[in-house]
């Protein structure tokens, strides 16, 4: 059994300052494959989760940063049983695949945490490759990792974790455990994935893709003008945007507004100018992102029918109003604060304007009711989650339209 459970090991050349435990070659991976898989929500897991929830919690630089924060309160105990009820299998027998290799996306710090935590509450073995970037976030969760595999009592879990960082141009150690995964999970984008898949797997092994994906925000005026708590929505939606660079594939660059226009042109003012206000106090604007900002406001001015900019005070928000909704409206999207939107008579102008590429629907006011209907009736052929502002970015184990405990474990048919 593999003995360097939660370490993270570096190939090639010393990455980051990560403290490393161990070093092992690649040929010691193989030592996974024999590591027996369990059902998924297994007891063993759920328990390593929840004190990997105390150890971080007891960390003082956990409550530097939200994203850790909310990882940690993923899983709990309480929240993995609730889990449990939702997608465990009551009427078959459910194991893990055997081992997983996640390729990490390089721009969210604490995704290669919840890829790993649905690889192990679905049964199986992981091999994490982490992003190459540097990020605290990521050092605080290896050390709490790191902290259970001392511990006798998560022997069996901890060895089923390992944590890699290479060269990601390296091909050679991508080759070798490609080979021996069972599913290979590629966060990252459409290049990563192309690229990763250069590699062969085994003739049963398959592919789960997160490819490049964006989304868009639709808040109801009138609920918005009545609302009580408009710094909760606006803090909501900063989180959503801003907290990502906009870069996150949950958000959202296109913002409809629905009500008569009175309504409309009043919660418009509201929200931008609020959201303004908080933008000013905790987000620093890079010069090469109002350089962008205007380039891209010049390419959606020639390659859109009828568009106008919405003068703002500076450089840390940018909205264009749209005079209708076009097709291409997904080629000028740009990071850093930078909006288009609409006033629409319905949800179902959506339609017009979705493919495949969008995965989030963030909403305000927006009764679930009418939701419910415009997917059931309209029937777009993109949309996977439809979340509250401020919810974007929440892990859930159903992800990109993918329930993910089915998909990374297998069905034992007894007849």
């Amino acid at each position: 059994m593999l003995k360097f459970g939660g370490v993270v090991i570096l190939m090639n050349n010393e990455m980051n300052d990560i403290n490393v435990l161990n070093r092992t070659k690649i040929s010691d991976f193989y030592s996974l494959t024999k590591v027996y898989t369990s059902a998924p929500f297994s007891e063993p897991v759920i328990a390593y989760l929840d004190e990997l929830s105390k150890v971080l919690f007891k960390d003082l630089l956990t409550r530097k940063y939200p994203d850790v924060s909310t990882f940690a309160f993923y899983c709990r105990k309480g929240n993995l049983l609730d889990l449990k009820k939702k997608f465990g299998q009551k009427d078959e027998v459910r194991l893990g695949r055997g081992v997983i290799f996640h390729v990490a996306p390089s721009n969210v710090p604490v995704n290669f945490a919840y890829s790993l935590i649905a690889g192990l509450l679905s049964g199986n073995s992981n091999v994490i490759r982490l992003p190459s970037r540097n990020f605290e976030q990521i050092e605080i969760i290896i050390k709490a990792i790191n902290c259970l595999a001392e511990k006798e009592c998560h022997k069996d879990v901890s060895s089923r974790i390992v944590l890699i960082k290479y060269d990601s141009h390296d091909g050679s150690i991508t080759r070798q455990l490609s080979s021996l995964c069972a599913v290979r999970v590629i966060w990252g984008g459409d290049e990563t994935i192309r690229n990763i898949r250069k590699y062969d797997l085994a003739p049963r092994s398959f592919d789960l893709t997160f490819a490049d994906r964006y989304s868009m925000c639709v808040i109801h005026a009138e609920s918005f003008v009545n609302e009580v708590n408009i710094d909760a929505i606006i803090s909501g939606f900063y989180n959503d945007t801003y907290l990502f660079d906009q870069n996150a594939c949950t958000s959202p660059h296109l913002v409809l507004w629905l009500g008569s226009k009175e309504k409309v042109e009043k919660a418009q003012f509201l929200f931008w100018s609020e959201l303004l206000k908080l933008v000013k106090t905790k987000y620093k604007l890079q010069t090469i992102q109002s350089v962008d900002k205007i380039t891209n406001f010049y390419s959606q001015a020639i390659g859109m029918i009828d568009v106008n900019l919405t003068k703002t005070e500076n450089n840390l928000l940018w909205r264009v109003k749209l005079n209708s909704l076009e097709e291409n409206i997904e080629n000028f999207r740009c990071s850093g604060g930078y909006f288009s939107e609409y006033h629409a008579a319905s949800l179902s102008e959506l339609v017009s304007v979705i493919n495949p590429k969008y995965q989030s629907l963030s909403y305000y006011g927006v009764p679930k009711n009418e939701l419910v209907d415009f997917i059931s009736n309209e029937r777009p052929n993109g949309i996977d989650r439809i979340v509250p502002i401020g919810k974007t970015t929440d892990f859930s184990l159903i992800w990109d339209g993918y329930n993910l405990i089915n998909t990374l474990s297998r069905a034992v048919q007894l007849i």
